[in-house]
């Protein structure tokens, strides 16, 4: 019904006369009970004796309290009628605090008929407890009326409205990952699950350290890939070695049996030579053309000089990377490959310039590559010369150590992984204390095995990367090709800016953009963003009011970002947010998730502790690796020698001996 002047006049009108009906009749139960004082007053007339005869036969006066009911009654029905202006600042404590009291005042002064003292102290005291009471009690019930029912701050964060539907079925498939979850939608505890149902496009894991990456999904990407009925092959790279490594080798020992050939598990390390296997990342079977020496020279000289990443296509930078190119084909092809190793390139690399240009000249096919260096060498032009060679020089210098060197010097495996006879579970260890240099050579490992793994008819791989950024490894293409050759990437990240810092923005947001799953813990500035805009919006509730005599509320829907920046940024560990690719026989409808994911870890712990450690490959002496370090440096030096002379002794080889 519309409110009109006339009707809240009426009501005005109703809500005093109660009210003033009230406070007569309290009035008369204190002119009732305490007549003697009033009669003391000579406040008493024939009349109002009469009235109270009267009144009292009603029975108002039956006993001593009823009255004053009553007169609380008719306070109560007139405090209800009331409509104040309304004010944010009252609160229901404030108002029953006054109620109460009250009430306490009201009725408690009862028992000061029970004082000895006169009647009329007696009614003084009575009566002026009494009404105290009683305004009080108007004034926190007239206040009641003020309150603003409805608050807006209940959900001051807006987490009601933030919550949405999320996936709670279990997909599988012969290569899916799922892990369980639980979500809040509509102020209920739901649970849920994150079906990777789409492995092969694959996953991009962000978080802080400490969101949980390694716990929550690393751990289960490993575990359930192992345990499948036909199981992934894997590349581990452990960034902070034997972490992740452990846990494969464990998973690797409970399950070996279900490959179909005989598998192996194969550790890289350069702190622990006995417990780690030796690889020539150069072999020579899987260099095929000068391409692959040049992809493999770019992969360390780029991870030993991080700069040179956005700077890629410069003269300096471009001039080193052709140079080491021709250095490591020379290898290639000297016998066959005999020598073709990254220690031997190394030691190469720092032969004096006249026998080093003049044994290089003996291989056709780098002739392009060198001839600008040896010109530039003939015609005395040293200071570009040293210009373009002494970045490669110093930085492969870097790897000059007799651990290095008796690592890459072996040829205890190959790098293809996923050969269906003989499947391989590779585990690459870092040192956090030494990332730039074993970062460098784990980056030629991972890019020699992506070229070789990327074919169709093997077995499904799965290569994780810890802390991605650490490595330089272009998973573009393999991302972008692999899925037909079944090889999943999950990338550890702790925020897009590291990675574009690492990579360069290009390349950054390619490999952002085109992977399948995206999963975030808590990240900050242009990561939240991104992953927010990733999730995209969701229609939310949303509510405004205006405070005056009443208070109107106004209630909208309005589309807003299911997961902002905000909150992206103030996830706990554990609690993750992103979102899902699917399949096209196996669709997921809520892609989207804000979850926090399950995880026993008081299970993990004691299976933890029951871990095999990594077994030792053999017994490594100083000795050994000393030796190896030395016969190394020998076998280049007889190299050059060797071949000066031979170049000497033939007459159709004798010019190209550079003499100054």
């Amino acid at each position: 019904m519309a409110h009109t002047g006339e009707n809240e006049q009426a009501l005005r009108k109703i809500l005093d006369m109660t009210r003033l009906i009230s406070i007569t009749l309290l009035v008369l139960h204190i002119y009732y009970f305490f007549y003697g004082a009033f009669l003391e007053w000579h406040l008493i007339t024939a009349f109002t004796d009469r009235l109270l005869v009267h009144i009292s036969r009603t029975g108002l006066f039956s006993f001593f309290h009823k009255s004053k009911l009553f007169a609380l009654c008719f306070l109560a029905i007139s405090v209800l009628g009331t409509r104040g202006r309304k004010s944010p600042k009252l609160t229901l404590r404030k108002a029953w605090k006054y109620i109460l009291s009250g009430l306490i005042l009201y009725f408690c002064s009862y028992f000061l008929l029970l004082q000895p003292w006169k009647i009329v102290t007696i009614t003084l005291f009575y009566t002026g407890i009494t009404f105290t009471g009683y305004l009080l009690m108007l004034t926190g019930g007239t206040w009641l009326s003020r309150i603003i029912t409805n608050q807006l701050a209940d959900d001051i964060f807006n987490a009601e409205s933030e919550t949405f539907p999320q996936e709670e079925r279990l997909l599988e498939n012969p290569y899916s990952i799922n892990i369980h979850a639980q979500y809040k939608y509509k102020g209920r505890i739901r649970a849920s699950v994150l079906n990777f149902v789409a492995n092969f496009r694959s996953t991009i894991i962000l978080g802080s350290p400490g969101s949980g990456k390694s716990a929550y999904f690393f751990r289960e990407f490993i575990r359930q890939s192992l345990e499948k009925k036909s199981p992934y092959v894997q590349l581990v790279y452990d960034f902070k070695f034997p972490d992740l490594s452990l846990i494969a080798y464990n998973y690797w020992l409970k399950n070996k049996h279900k490959y179909k050939a005989k598998s192996e598990c194969i550790f890289i390390n350069f702190d622990d030579l006995s417990r780690t296997n030796r690889g020539n990342v150069f072999d020579p079977l899987g260099m095929i053309d000068i391409t692959d020496a040049s992809e493999s020279a770019r992969t360390i000289l780029l991870g030993l000089n991080k700069q040179w990443q956005t700077r890629q296509g410069d003269f300096f930078v471009e001039s080193p990377i052709n140079f080491v190119s021709a250095i490591i084909w020379f290898l290639r092809k000297y016998k066959d490959g005999k020598y073709c190793t990254l220690p031997h390139a190394i030691e190469l690399l720092q032969v004096e310039y006249d026998n080093l240009f003049s044994i290089l000249r003996l291989e056709e096919t780098i002739h392009a590559l060198i001839n600008p260096f040896i010109q530039a060498y003939l015609n005395d032009v040293m200071e570009q010369l040293e210009g373009q060679l002494a970045s490669a020089k110093i930085a492969l210098a870097r790897l000059s150590s007799p651990q290095l060197y008796y690592v890459l010097s072996g040829n205890d495996f190959s790098l293809d992984i996923n050969n269906p006879d003989h499947p391989k579970i590779l585990c690459l260890g870092n040192n956090p204390q030494k990332i730039q240099t074993y970062g460098a050579v784990l980056s030629l490992y991972i890019n020699r095995l992506l070229k070789i793994i990327n074919k169709k008819g093997k077995l499904p791989s799965m290569l994780i990367f810890d802390e991605y950024p650490t490595i330089s490894a272009d998973l573009t293409s393999t991302i972008s090709t692999g899925r037909s050759s079944l090889i999943s990437c999950v990338l550890g990240v702790q925020s897009l800016q590291q990675m574009t810092k690492e990579y360069g923005k290009e390349q950054a947001d390619v490999i952002t953009s085109i992977v399948g799953n995206i999963v975030s813990g808590q990240v900050t500035g242009d990561s939240a963003k991104q992953v927010s805009e990733r999730i995209g919006k969701i229609m939310q509730d949303r509510q405004s009011h205006s405070i005056g005599q009443e208070v109107s509320f106004s209630n909208s829907k309005q589309l807003e970002y299911a997961v902002p920046a905000s909150k992206i940024a103030m996830l706990s560990s554990g609690e993750f947010v992103g979102t899902l690719a699917d399949l096209p026989d196996q669709k997921l409808p809520l892609k989207a998730f804000h979850c926090t994911v399950m995880a026993d870890f008081e299970a993990i712990n004691a299976e933890e502790k029951a871990y095999q450690p990594i077994p030792v490959i053999r017994e490594v002496t100083p000795q050994m690796v000393n030796e190896n370090y030395l016969r190394i440096k020998q076998e280049v030096a007889d190299l050059v020698s060797s071949e000066i002379a031979r170049m000497l002794n033939d007459p159709e080889l004798e010019h190209l001996v550079i003499r100054k």
